[in-house]
């Protein structure tokens, strides 16, 4: 799973890292419950190995599906259903004739002994391989692509929705969104600092352009849509003035005081675009 987050963009690390990512196959061992509740970073659990889940009415991800909710229930952290197979499933040229082969010759799939000891034109060994590359459910996906026209990149961006790992991936940039949002506003805020005690006016400068101001609203736009709440991407006069006034309004209520700079800084940053617009 570490390599398919990588794959994904993710900077994966053993040291302590923004994000604590909890890998569990069935269920969460007590050491996960203790690493997932005590932690003091954001944590995202993946349910790996979904496709092995016993099958339901509607399939083993829908089953993998309800688990994962009842893993949440347990720590409170996002929790996504993964399968990891197929996150970086490679296929050639032999296999995707092999998936042919099936289209036309189906295999048995009950089982892995039935699928490569039962009778069939594809060899043992090509059988094998598939099994290798994407497993009994990864396997029966990509057949019904291809019976249903699908070429080999077609199949690749099959296989890969079918994973969900850009849905985990995405939980975890969520998870990380306040984090990064209070290093950029630390980092403004040290060369503010800075421009102030060295007299710096070129540099106090560069810190209110139009540049600076959007890239600190889109840290606070990140931040905001991460705990749930919808944020206008509109890009009109319209737009940008009626975020401005919504993220005005709202930072003057009841909330919490992160949501109070992150309201600030969206409603800085669209009284700037909307400034540009006209």
């Amino acid at each position: 799973m570490a390599a398919a987050l990588a794959d994904a963009g993710v900077a994966v690390t053993a040291d302590v890292a923004d994000i604590t990512v909890l890998v569990v196959a069935e269920t969460l061992k007590p050491e996960d419950l203790i690493v997932a509740n005590r932690s003091d970073r954001p944590t995202v659990v993946i349910l790996n190995k979904a496709d092995l889940s016993a099958f339901g009415d509607a399939g083993p991800m829908a089953t993998a599906q309800r688990h994962a909710t009842a893993l949440r229930a347990l720590t409170d952290a996002p929790t996504v259903p993964v399968v990891g197979l197929l996150a970086r499933a490679e296929l050639d040229d032999e296999l995707m004739t092999a998936l042919q082969t099936l289209v036309d010759a189906p295999a048995n799939l009950t089982s892995t002994d039935a699928f490569v000891h039962s009778e069939h034109p594809l060899s043992s060994e090509i059988r094998n391989r598939l099994l290798d590359a994407l497993d009994r459910f990864g396997i029966a996906h990509a057949v019904l692509a291809v019976e249903g026209g699908a070429d080999l990149a077609a199949v690749r961006v099959l296989l890969r929705r079918t994973s969900r790992i850009d849905e985990a991936v995405a939980q975890v940039t969520a998870s990380g969104a306040a984090i990064r949002y209070r290093r950029v506003r630390a980092g403004i805020d040290e060369l503010c600092s800075l421009a102030m005690r060295a007299g710096d006016q070129q540099l106090a400068d560069f810190l209110v352009t139009d540049d600076v101001v959007l890239a600190v609203m889109g840290a606070a736009v990140e931040a905001v849509e991460a705990d749930g709440m919808h944020v206008d991407r509109g890009d009109d006069s319209a737009a940008h003035r009626r975020r401005a006034v919504h993220w005005r309004r709202y930072g003057c209520g009841p909330v919490h005081a992160a949501h109070r700079r992150y309201s600030a800084d969206i409603c800085r940053g669209s009284l700037r675009l909307l400034g540009r617009s006209r």
